[in-house]
C-alpha cells in the first residue's frame, strides 16, 4: 500500500484535489467524487511510471504541514 498526501480546495462548485508529491490533480463536483477520481488517476499515473511506484513504496511519510505565507 502507498499512502500519499492530497491537497483539497474549492473553486466555485468544484473540488479540486492535488496529489502532492506526483502533481496529479483532479476534481469532483463533491469532495467523495474528487476522492474517487483522485486514487483512479493516480492509480493510472503510477501504472506508467513503475519506477516513482517503486520509489513511494520505501517513502515514509510522517504527515503533513501547513504553512503560511505572507
Amino acid at each position: 500500500m502507498i499512502r500519499l498526501q492530497t491537497m483539497v480546495w474549492k473553486e466555485g462548485k468544484t473540488y479540486i484535489i492535488k496529489e502532492v508529491i506526483t502533481g496529479v490533480t483532479t476534481q469532483g463536483k463533491t469532495i467523495e467524487e474528487a476522492m474517487k477520481n483522485i486514487k483512479e488517476a493516480v492509480s493510472l499515473y503510477l501504472d506508467e511510471m513503475p519506477g516513482i511506484k517503486s520509489e513511494l513504496k520505501h517513502m515514509n511519510a510522517i504527515g503533513a504541514v501547513s504553512v503560511e505565507i505572507s
